[in-house]
């Protein structure tokens, strides 16, 4: 079985900065495309940023010159740094991956984290 499992959300100030983290455990091959997705009460889960293995990356428009996505690909770690948050940047922010597991070669799973809350104010 794979699984994600992300860390470092929390209370934070407008303005100020934050960085989350999310490992791939798991009897893994390999990962194609990780990344983040958010949701707000009330409102749809929408694309934060995405990273394939070769290190394209694309972000969601709102995001766009604030953050950056990373990732380790001999850890199968991916991280998300946020900086200038705003208090629309409050959502739960989720982790995603398509995994190659070593049981079912060339089959790629969409795995998704449980979640990490983000919540920007004063």
């Amino acid at each position: 079985q794979v699984k994600l499992v992300e860390s470092g959300g929390g209370l934070v100030q407008p303005g100020g900065s934050l960085r989350l983290s999310c490992a791939a455990t798991g009897s893994i091959f390999s990962i194609n495309t990780m990344g983040w997705y958010r949701q707000a009460p009330g409102k749809q889960r929408e694309l934060v940023a995405t990273i394939t293995s070769g290190g394209s990356t694309n972000y969601g428009d709102s995001v766009k010159g604030r953050f950056s996505i990373s990732r380790e690909n001999t850890k199968n770690t991916v991280s998300l740094e946020m900086d200038s948050l705003k208090p629309e940047d409050t959502a739960v922010y989720y982790c995603n991956a398509e995994i190659e597991r070593v049981s079912e070669r060339y089959r790629f799973l969409e795995v998704w984290g449980q979640g990490t809350l983000v919540t920007v104010s004063s």
